[in-house]
């Protein structure tokens, strides 16, 4: 097939690193962009190749990529957008490319898995479940290599982003990130973050939680936002399984992680996002190796086979999709400090406003 006509909406860090992956795939043309700031829409334009008229800007920049001529596009902006840009994307017969979390709350969620329903591919872009060795290690768990399983723990730790103080409109929180210190832009910390290795532990469990306790605080110096940046929660699983998350967001020297442990009656296990994943003793014991960072690239490659095969089953977005739900749930009981169900979460529906009053349209 001739070469699939993609956009690009959000150019920030993460944009530009997907968007030359699409490029060097060889099966998309980058055909528009589409940023809230002109510049950034422009230079990044620029880098691929895109004609000015087609580097878009302003909040309703992406209404005019999806209206130039795109076949598919890709969502790289805070994740509050992510939702209403993906509908606006099906509406207009696009495919949808995504990035984790899909969602801030349980409506946007729940509305990203109704797109997964229409006859257009939408899919999620993740790294912990496509590697190789890591798909490895949760095959040996689930053909019984761990015995009966006995408890997990993921941990999310890695070095506090930008939180400057606010401006008389949210257009300072768009840039470099800044959007991760607030919750009804970016979900929080255990939704931008955690959620890798709380898709991990979902994988492992085959379900998610049904409750979730916990506890939450903000422990940054001179913090803007209100992003909670220590979060402890236990979750619990229908059939007593125990899930134990820590994470934290600190400029503390902490090393980067992102794991899930996996704990058996005669053996033990370790999935990554970065280093080395195995699962040691039991019979199916498994030395394991190091994971690659080949999680994006394998995705751009799966969302192109996808649409070349007309194939819109979409299965990475109920995968992610539980796992964002699993950060909300527990971001929520942790913030309240009390127990929490699934079904109450559920139930509740609370949609996270954000002000856009004074931005360009």
């Amino acid at each position: 097939m001739s070469k699939i006509k993609l956009g690009i909406i959000g150019c920030g860090e993460r944009g530009n690193q997907l968007a030359a992956l699409f490029k060097e795939h060889g099966g998309y043309e980058l055909h528009a962009v589409a940023d809230y700031f002109p510049e950034v829409a422009q230079e990044t334009g620029k880098t691929l190749g895109v004609e000015p008229p087609r580097c878009f800007s302003g909040l309703n920049g992406y209404k005019k990529l999806l209206a130039s001529g795109v076949e598919a596009v890709a969502l790289e902006a805070p994740p509050y957008f992510l939702p209403d840009h993906a509908a606006a994307a099906v509406a207009a017969n696009c495919h949808v490319f995504l990035a984790s979390p899909v969602a801030v709350d349980v409506p946007g969620c729940l509305q990203i898995e109704a797109l997964a329903q229409k006859k257009r591919c939408v899919f999620v872009d993740t790294q912990i479940t496509t590697d190789p060795t890591n798909i490895e290690v949760v095959q040996r768990i689930h053909d019984g290599g761990l015995g009966k399983l006995a408890f997990l723990t993921t941990l999310g730790c890695g070095g506090g982003r930008a939180d400057p103080p606010k401006t008389a409109t949210i257009e300072s929180r768009l840039r470099e990130g800044v959007w991760m210190a607030d919750v009804a832009l970016g979900g929080g910390r255990i939704a931008c973050f955690d959620v890798h290795a709380l898709e991990a532990a979902l994988w492992v469990a085959g379900s998610r939680p049904v409750s979730a306790i916990g506890r939450s605080r903000i422990c940054r110096i001179e913090p803007h936002g209100d992003m909670n940046d220590v979060t402890e929660v236990i979750y619990a699983f229908a059939d007593g399984l125990v899930l134990n998350h820590c994470g934290q967001a600190l400029k503390n020297n902490a090393p980067e992680r992102l794991i899930c442990s996996v704990f058996g009656q005669s053996a033990s296990a370790e999935i990554n996002y970065w280093g080395k994943s195995f699962l040691k003793g039991g019979p199916k014991h498994f030395g394991g190796g190091p994971v690659d960072a080949d999680g994006p690239k394998r995705s751009v490659a799966a969302f192109h086979k996808a649409i070349s095969e007309n194939d819109y089953a979409n299965p990475t977005v109920k995968r992610v999709v539980d796992a964002t739900l699993t950060a909300i749930l527990g971001r929520e009981a942790a913030a309240r400090g009390t127990k929490l169900t699934m079904g109450e979460l559920l139930k509740e529906n609370k949609r996270l406003e954000v002000n856009l009053t004074g931005l360009k349209s």
